[in-house]
């Protein structure tokens, strides 16, 4: 595919896909640019990996295509598109582009570049305001935007890196679009390194596995793939190309994209969560691996595994609880890493363990119950009545000794008078609840037994 050479002036300088910086750049000698920003798209077209915004069916394109640009949120990773996407958003609608930042911007910041838009809207101009890390504002300055963006002084395109749901005000949410930009996928790197051999006149130095662990090392962020293809550019002219281990050793691969309070946390919890209920221990595996390559505390997996054992297994296999607790003081005992083999050892219990949530199911309905029904008194004849007064109003008459029956089961109703038996537990045929669901099949019946006569 042929590559755009920038010409004359630039627009200012930044990664290929990510957050504005100064415009040093825009005057500087082609060759003394960045490789990601000499490959910056010049045209919507240009934009790899998000195809479902910017190609012909695309939310975006079609709200071009309209003449009706909205305020949007662009969401998604680093190094996907964001800030390149905006500027050219603008140029496409006509809009004068204005660009801030919200980890360097204050309420000095933002009122000029109302005022501004403001002129401008008097004498005609549109103004795309491009506001990176949006984020990052407090919920008083997202307030801020609210009259502006409603009255069109500006069409503010935000960028986060974070869930908009639970980063931005419901009000601002609500006077903008949210666009999801995907992590770029293997094509769209290769697209890209397809792109900065072109524009360099030469190929990168590496066999086709290690151009294959390159794109891997980009971890679908094209401007850390393009800055990684700088330096091997940057390489001595080879007789040989890189392989992988060679490219490893030269390249230093970037610790994976983990925030531990915040969405990236929930999703890979949930994602361990999900595959030991999916009984898949080689996925629940690689995301419990994922989790310690991220920085989590153990300890807090070993919380959210124990959780499980209880939740998702249950009485189908009742030695998966003192396991997740045997498995959690191995860890204290040992630390890292020797401890986080114990806890990988929970992990494939958990997995592979016949699966009940009949208990959590129990539990959760009998709460109900016992909200709904009040202060019902036990029934007398399981009242204890060490008085002579309790055992003249009939506290304990009655009762029988379960032990002296057969089976060791009396059959007795012990709900309260007012309330009718209610079936909460209910054993799944999995595992050890088998047998279970069998003797209260048994107890069932001789309940049934004593009641007719």
């Amino acid at each position: 595919m042929a590559v755009r050479r920038p010409q004359g002036n630039p627009a200012p300088a930044s990664d290929l896909f990510g957050a504005p910086a100064e415009d040093a750049s825009a005057s500087a000698p082609d060759a003394a640019r960045p490789l990601a920003d000499r490959l910056r798209p010049q045209t919507l077209a240009e934009v790899v990996g998000q195809d479902h915004l910017l190609g012909p069916e695309g939310a975006i394109a079609r709200m071009l295509e309209r003449g009706s640009l909205a305020s949007l949120i662009l969401w998604g990773p680093p190094g996907v598109g964001k800030t390149t996407i905006a500027r050219l958003l603008a140029e496409a609608a006509g809009l004068r582009f204005t660009a801030l930042s919200a980890v360097f911007s204050g309420v000095a910041d933002l009122k000029r570049a109302f005022d501004e838009a403001r002129a401008r809207k008097s004498n005609g101009q549109g103004t795309l305001l491009f506001v990176d890390e949006i984020h990052r504002f407090n919920r008083a300055q997202q307030d801020g935007f609210l009259p502006v963006v409603e009255d069109g002084t500006v069409t503010l395109v935000g960028a986060t890196t974070e869930n908009p749901s639970f980063a931005l005000n419901g009000a601002l949410l609500s006077r903008c679009q949210v666009m999801v930009l995907k992590r770029l996928d293997d094509a769209a790197l290769e697209l890209l390194l397809d792109r900065a051999e072109a524009l360099t006149g030469r190929p990168l130095p590496l066999d086709a596995a290690a151009r294959a662990t390159l794109r891997a090392m980009g971890d679908g962020d094209g401007r850390y793939l393009l800055n990684m293809a700088e330096q091997l550019f940057a390489l001595p002219e080879r007789t040989r190309p890189l392989d992988t281990a060679a490219l490893s050793n030269l390249l230093a691969k970037r610790a994976a994209l983990y925030d531990k309070d915040r969405e990236e946390h929930y999703n890979l919890i949930s994602a361990l969560h999900k595959s030991m209920r999916g009984s898949d221990p080689d996925a629940a595996l690689y995301w419990y691996a994922r989790m310690l390559t991220g920085g989590e505390d153990p300890r807090y997996i070993a919380r959210r595994l124990t959780r499980f054992a209880a939740e998702d297994v249950g009485m189908a296999d009742p030695r998966a609880l003192p396991l997740a607790i045997a498995a959690w003081e191995t860890y204290e005992r040992l630390g890292s890493p020797e401890g986080e083999l114990a806890l990988a050892q929970l992990v494939v219990h958990l997995a592979t363990a016949p699966k009940s949530n009949a208990v959590y199911a129990a539990f959760g309905a009998a709460m109900r119950a016992a909200k709904e029904t009040g202060s019902l008194m036990p029934p007398k004849h399981i009242l204890n009545a060490p008085t002579k007064l309790m055992k003249e109003i009939g506290y304990g008459s009655g009762y029988e000794y379960d032990h002296d029956a057969d089976e060791a089961f009396s059959g007795q109703d012990y709900f309260p008078d007012e309330m009718h038996r209610q079936s909460f537990y209910r054993p799944s045929d999995r595992g050890a609840e088998a047998a279970i669901a069998e003797r209260m099949a048994r107890w069932d019946e001789i309940r049934r037994r004593r009641k007719r006569g």
